[in-house]
């Protein structure tokens, strides 16, 4: 019987879950002519790729799928990388102070990132990296890297100090151990951490919005969210089948990895 219950509870919460998807692809479906507010609910045409070709061309999705491409790459990469050499330097090199270190470096998620957009876009002004690529890849591995140390660092405390020993003791240096043993031996939070922040990066709107302008620089949330503003002139079919275009790449990833992911996160935990 408690099965039985659980399995209602669940398929009644999957139904809740899945209502915002179905009022999305059926919204986005409609001729823009045929788009009411009052029959959302309802199927009535099928518009969908020509809402999508539609959205293209008005916001510059093409434009932008290249840049987002980019930065929701190079960025989670290099602050994997880092983050994860901040873990090793903490736990297994035993740094001095290492805990102040780790606390210094998580340190960066605990202001509200709305708080420092001011003196980043005048920095950003100043330093001509407003509204190009790489300032926008310098940002994004900014905001990356404490996540990737917390959780690297947690992932390095459950392997024993002896095979940091060991490997010593068999003549490999540093480095060598880092590449060789330990970043194998965390390849699931590696690959776990890589898909959270490239997942934050794709849907970011917020930091495109204030660092950049150009339909090749900015990100593509932001390029979508620019239908909507009075010079965008997008009909909200439109918005809807841009905005169902550009979720449908962290949905395949996740569809994808999620058994990788999972794996990944029991593993930082």
């Amino acid at each position: 019987m408690s099965r039985a219950i659980r399995t209602t509870v669940l398929a009644v919460l999957g139904l809740i879950w899945l209502l915002p998807v179905y009022l999305l692809l059926i919204n986005a479906s409609k001729a823009p002519e045929t788009f009411t507010s009052t029959e959302s609910w309802k199927p009535t045409d099928f518009s969908l790729f020509g809402n999508i070709g539609e959205a293209m061309r008005l916001s510059g999705l093409a434009e932008s799928v290249a840049s987002t491409l980019l930065y929701a790459v190079v960025s989670p990469a290099i602050a994997v990388l880092v983050g994860a050499a901040a873990g090793f330097a903490i736990v297994a090199l035993k740094l001095r102070h290492g805990f102040a270190w780790f606390v210094l470096i998580f340190g960066g998620t605990v202001f509200p990132i709305q708080m420092i957009l001011l003196p980043m876009f005048d920095a950003y002004s100043r330093m001509s990296l407003f509204d190009t690529r790489f300032g926008m890849i310098i940002v994004y591995t900014a905001i990356s890297i404490p996540f990737s140390a917390f959780v690297m660092r947690n992932f390095f405390t459950g392997i024993a100090h002896s095979v940091f020993e060991a490997a010593v003791l068999d003549g490999a240096s540093t480095w060598r151990i880092f590449l060789r043993v330990y970043l194998p031996m965390a390849s699931s939070a590696l690959v776990a951490i890589f898909i959270l922040q490239a997942t934050f990066i794709w849907n970011d709107f917020l930091l495109g919005l204030v660092l950049s302008q150009s339909d090749d620089v900015r990100p593509i949330v932001t390029s979508l969210a620019g239908m909507q503003s009075t010079y965008g002139g997008a009909q909200m079919s439109t918005v809807l089948a841009g905005g169902l275009l550009v979720s449908l790449p962290t949905v395949i990833l996740f569809l994808f990895t999620q058994k990788f992911f999972a794996r990944g996160l029991a593993l930082g935990q």
